[in-house]
């Protein structure tokens, strides 16, 4: 299973803290929307963490090298570095699996209690949802030698909750049960996938219709597309975080083309 952002290297230069902008009502809503559904699920994930007792903190996930605590410790690590990029801070990026982001914030968790590492957690996330809340959806972050939206910002943050939340529940032999926020999931697959294929020099049209929680549908893509993918909303978002392989899903593609995006869907 790959990783969040392990293709990531360098060093992000970010400038200085942006100033508060004017949003127009119907702007507004779709932010709230999205930062409400994010504390939401960080705070569903929160609930479940509190009725695991700490012995069981060690317990290994599919995500290699890494347990309970681990995961725990890579999403506040994560919050606090992208708060202090809103902020405007540097961000050093080390190189290799022992200096890395993404161990550097695993190594400070195992160095505190089970109960410290969500206060870590908490902390992160208070800091980065105000000030997101205060910036325009299109307003651009610098972020690891890149950009990106802010209200790309915060679906990824949602993202990361939703799928390392996946591996907590599974590692305690819990199902998790979706919920209609993973329709944000559902959209960042979708849209990432234009990238997937322009790396090869490809750009098709493709549509995507899933079925979520309740029976939601959602859409995304050109209705008059030849390349259709279509199936469950839960099997889609998964596969866009590699927590499912393209074989177990139900997923139903109408084009080889279609096939193809399966096997290259990432939003990492």
């Amino acid at each position: 299973m790959r990783r969040y952002g392990e293709r990531w290297s360098g060093k992000a230069r970010v400038g200085r803290p942006f100033e508060k902008p004017t949003l127009k009502p119907d702007r507004m809503r779709m932010v709230r929307t999205i930062l409400s559904d994010l504390v939401a699920e960080q705070q569903s994930l929160d609930q479940y963490l509190q009725k695991i007792p700490v012995r069981d903190w060690g317990t290994p996930t599919a995500v290699q090298g890494w347990d309970i605590r681990d995961i725990v410790s890579h999403l506040a690590h994560f919050e606090e570095l992208t708060a202090q990029t809103v902020a405007g801070e540097d961000l050093p990026v080390g190189e290799g699996e022992g200096g890395d982001l993404h161990w550097e914030g695993v190594r400070r968790g195992r160095a505190i209690r089970p109960q410290d590492v969500i206060e870590w957690w908490r902390k992160g996330r208070a800091g980065l949802i105000e000030p997101l809340s205060e910036m325009s959806p299109s307003q651009l972050i610098p972020w690891m030698g890149g950009q990106m939206a802010a209200q790309t910002v915060a679906i990824y943050r949602l993202t990361d909750t939703w799928a390392y939340g996946l591996d907590i529940y599974e590692a305690m032999g819990d199902e998790y049960e979706d919920t209609t926020r993973i329709r944000h999931i559902c959209w960042l697959g979708w849209a990432t996938l234009a990238h997937q294929f322009q790396e090869n020099g490809e750009n098709p049209p493709l549509r995507v219709e899933v079925i979520g929680p309740q029976y939601y549908k959602w859409v995304f893509g050109e209705e008059q597309s030849p390349h259709q993918i279509k199936g469950s909303a839960s099997d889609w978002a998964r596969l866009a975080v590699h927590r499912l392989a393209p074989s177990e899903t139900s997923l139903d593609c109408s084009t080889e083309t279609a096939e193809h995006a399966l096997e290259i869907l990432s939003v990492y």
